[in-house]
């Protein structure tokens, strides 16, 4: 039984994987074809390391439980929870221990989290320049660097979409970031600052500009000039991997701070009402500030409005407009879910 890098999903194995494979084919677990293979238990040092942060508990969780939730491992279709557990048995050479439970050791425990939320409540409502309120700036540097995302694995081309309120249509010129006199503030740039925000899809290029049925709405591609470092905060479990770590310290640490991650994306995310932005975008404005001063270029979260995803440029010139087209918005979706009453 061989199994190869799609049945764990991870980057940081994918390497390790390929170096040691002497055998390509078909894989016995997830069924992927064409794959580096190894022997499961040829991954037992590694994974070895990654369960030692894990300690026997009554009332915990299975090792695959918890090796799901918190790394994204074994997201692969055909890799349920059954399957997962076989394959880790394999590894490990040991049927009893997929069957016991485990709760993540005191050593996975951080403050990051708790230090953010201080830190945003004192940006919004105390001190908005100046706070007191400290963050490790170099580990923030840290885990930024493993949210970098390999320019294949974006969209080579996007979007960016304009209410049209005149008879004329927009020229290609006026489709990029505002001009800095005029730049109100968003979710990523404060007031006077302009980011290009582009979306990966004309629909969510559309949806992120809030249309009323019958406006007409100009869109223009933009493609990348020049190779950049963009942190991608959607899925920072799936980005992070506990086999780059270098001891169990290492990795008990990232664990710690993938909440703290999560949270970040989050904050690009998560629906703002508009007479609220202006306070409620400073957290996430704060946020991408200190990503540009750690010298990347951009950010890309999910879209709170579309199944797409949102790229903000911290300078707009890193993006070429091009093929504007214009759009008759017929029809907008609303969702509604009630709110219990307290």
């Amino acid at each position: 039984m061989m199994c190869c890098t799609n049945c764990f999903g991870d980057k940081g194995l994918k390497k390790e994987i390929a170096r040691r494979s002497k055998e390509r084919g078909p894989c016995n677990y997830c069924k992927s074809e064409d794959q580096d293979l190894v022997k499961p238990n040829q991954l037992a040092d590694y994974f070895e390391i990654l369960t030692s942060i894990y300690r026997p508990a009554s009332d915990g969780r299975t090792l695959v439980e918890w090796l799901k939730d918190d790394w994204s491992l074994f997201d692969h279709p055909e890799m349920d929870n059954a399957h997962a557990k076989e394959l880790l048995a394999e590894i490990f050479d040991d049927g009893q221990v997929v069957r016991k439970k485990f709760t993540p050791s005191e050593h996975c425990n951080t403050e990051r989290l708790d230090r953010w939320e201080e830190i945003c409540k004192e940006l919004m409502h105390q001190n908005r320049f100046f706070p007191k309120t400290k963050i490790d700036a170099d580990r923030f540097d840290y885990l930024l660097y493993k949210l970098i995302i390999d320019s294949n694995e974006v969209p080579r081309v996007w979007y960016r979409a304009r209410i049209q309120t005149g008879e004329d249509k927009f020229k290609i010129s006026d489709m990029g970031a505002p001009p800095k006199r005029i730049a109100t503030h968003g979710r990523a740039n404060p007031a006077g600052i302009p980011y290009l925000y582009l979306g990966s899809t004309h629909n969510t290029a559309i949806s992120e500009i809030r249309p009323h049925p019958g406006e007409l709405a100009c869109i223009a591609e933009f493609t990348i000039k020049r190779k950049l470092k963009i942190v991608d905060l959607r899925e920072p479990r799936k980005l992070v991997s506990p086999f780059d770590a270098a001891d169990e310290r290492e990795i008990a640490l990232l664990r710690g701070d993938i909440e703290f991650l999560e949270k970040l994306g989050n904050e690009l995310t998560t629906p703002v009402l508009p007479t609220a932005a202006a306070i409620d975008y400073i957290p996430s404005q704060y946020l991408c500030e200190f990503i540009k001063k750690c010298d990347y270029h951009g950010v890309i979260y999910k879209s709170s409005v579309s199944d797409g995803i949102n790229l903000a440029l911290f300078n707009p010139s890193d993006a070429k407009s091009k093929n504007l087209k214009q759009f008759v918005i017929s029809t907008v979706s609303v969702v509604i879910k009630e709110k219990e009453i307290p």
